[in-house]
């Protein structure tokens, strides 16, 4: 479940990236709306990679991949490098935060199933 909540939240806060890139402020000039969708699929591929290790059964590979896959919404926040929370759209705000929310949400999950997996 949580896996599902990470993927839409990522999902949303990229495409909001890429259709609306010109409402973040001081965002990079060479960053277009292809390379937001590259990075989102470059990313999410962590996460396909930890699911299929997870069902080959490959447990704490696929604990970690997936783990990574759910820190890497953190990244989301570094939006506030470049301009402060009052600077960036309510909706923009919103899928940031839904983002890396649900990502940590998933790594610590992770963090927990993997230390069980190795303890047994």
């Amino acid at each position: 479940m949580l896996l599902a909540a990470y993927f839409a939240a990522s999902l949303a806060h990229f495409t909001h990236n890429a259709e609306f890139i010109a409402l973040y402020p001081n965002m990079p000039v060479w960053l277009t709306p292809e390379k937001v969708y590259l990075a989102w699929l470059a990313i999410s591929s962590v996460g396909v990679a930890g699911l299929i290790a997870w069902r080959f059964g490959l447990g704490a590979l696929g604990g970690l991949l997936l783990g990574a896959y759910g820190a890497l919404g953190l990244d989301g926040l570094q939006h506030y490098t470049l301009a402060l929370c009052s600077e960036h759209t309510l909706a923009a705000n919103v899928t940031i935060w839904l983002e890396a929310t649900a990502g940590l949400a998933l790594a610590a999950a992770c963090a927990l199933q993997v230390n069980i997996h190795l303890r047994s």
